[in-house]
């Protein structure tokens, strides 16, 4: 059982209210830091990180939280994802390029972790006002309606990292997946990604790089609402998971399909 999902989601809506929604589209030039080349945090993300994780460890004395900010400026953290304690994960602002760009694609993504296992998940599209929540074992919600996926008659759409596949095979299966399906250029936006599988715009997406905070969240709402997501190859996907090939789809029948796909047409 996990911690009140309802009040963990008022959580993230005060989050977005107070922290995130008056500075889009109105952030100042030093309001917006660049952490490595290419890769930027804003004031959002870090003043959102902190009100999140000040009220999650409120509300569970004890627990670890690992928030992405905070990973970045002490990186031993990702070693605690190995810990057996209940453990929070934050990604405050998923898609800061967008958000800082005046983009609305992005999202705040909250995971609650037992035993390396994701228990609950919570993404918030503050722009929309869709807040999708799943418990392990007790099915997705997007604001307030339970959602199950319903079973796809073809498969059409969807996004392939081909970062996935060694260097060799990537221009042969390029090419069969170009001419089979359409697909989407990345989002920059894992939440938002995610979301388009929850609503059936997307028939199936696989990652290469992986973060807790960016998939852990997505792979639970989607498992509890009828789809099938896991690591291609011989592991079952775990929060602490962090290689390559994790493949989501809406439902176990097309996974299988696009793995077949995949070992088809490799070289």
């Amino acid at each position: 059982m996990i911690p009140d999902p309802e009040r963990v989601a008022d959580y993230i809506r005060e989050t977005a209210r107070i922290d995130v929604m008056p500075r889009f589209q109105s952030l100042a030039t030093h309001e917006i830091i660049e952490k490595k080349p290419g890769d930027i945090v804003t004031i959002a993300d870090r003043e959102a990180e902190a009100r999140l994780t000040r009220m999650l460890r409120g509300m569970t004395p004890g627990t670890l939280v690992i928030g992405e900010e905070a990973t970045h400026d002490h990186p031993e953290l990702l070693d605690r994802l190995d810990d057996d304690v209940p453990m929070w994960i934050i990604d405050p602002v998923d898609g800061t390029a967008n958000f800082a760009a005046g983009r609305p694609l992005f999202a705040l993504m909250v995971a609650y972790i037992v035993n390396g296992e994701t228990a609950g998940a919570w993404i918030y599209d503050p722009v929309r006002e869709i807040m999708a929540i799943a418990e392990h074992g007790d099915g997705t919600e997007i604001n307030g309606s339970r959602l199950t996926l319903a079973r796809q008659a073809a498969l059409e759409t969807g996004r392939v990292n081909f970062g996935s596949f060694p260097e060799e095979q990537r221009p042969q299966l390029r090419e069969h997946f170009t001419d089979t399906f359409a697909l989407e250029k990345s989002m920059r936006c894992a939440g938002q990604e995610f979301l388009t599988l929850l609503d059936g715009k997307m028939h199936f997406r696989l990652y290469n790089r992986l973060w807790a905070w960016d998939h852990a969240p997505g792979v639970l709402l989607l498992r509890e609402a009828g789809g099938h997501a896991d690591i291609v190859g011989e592991r079952s996907y775990r929060a602490t998971e962090r290689t390559q090939a994790l493949l989501c789809a809406l439902d176990e029948t097309s996974w299988d399909e696009i793995v077949r796909q995949m070992q088809m047409h490799a070289v």
